[in-house]
């Protein structure tokens, strides 16, 4: 189970990025099946080269590794925009969020 979470992981987070094995490979200045390889549980990362996997995709070691965090950049972005709002607007929205997890 934990050798599959990584290489699973990172094939999430790069397709809700929209990005190709080889593109990504090549973005991260890697051979055009260095992301494959990885996928497909060939290689592992060193941990340099995992640092960049994550600054590509734009989240942190620890957002890589929650796999509770289906979402991590749409979370981000849903937190950036909820401080923008006053008390009472968190409120409703914290109430439909959770009437709607009950569903």
């Amino acid at each position: 189970m934990y050798e599959n979470f990584l290489p699973d992981r990172l094939a999430e987070l790069r397709m809700q990025k929209g990005i190709s094995t080889r593109d990504m490979s090549l973005s991260l200045g890697q051979a055009n099946n260095y992301i494959n390889t990885i996928e497909n549980k060939k290689s592992l990362p060193s941990m340099q080269s995992f640092f960049y996997i994550c600054e590509f995709l734009n989240v942190t070691p620890q957002e890589f590794f929650d796999g509770g965090n289906g979402n991590p950049q749409m979370l981000k972005e849903l937190m950036e925009e909820a401080k923008k709002l006053d008390r009472a607007t968190l409120t409703h929205i914290l109430a439909i969020m959770k009437a709607l997890n009950r569903k």
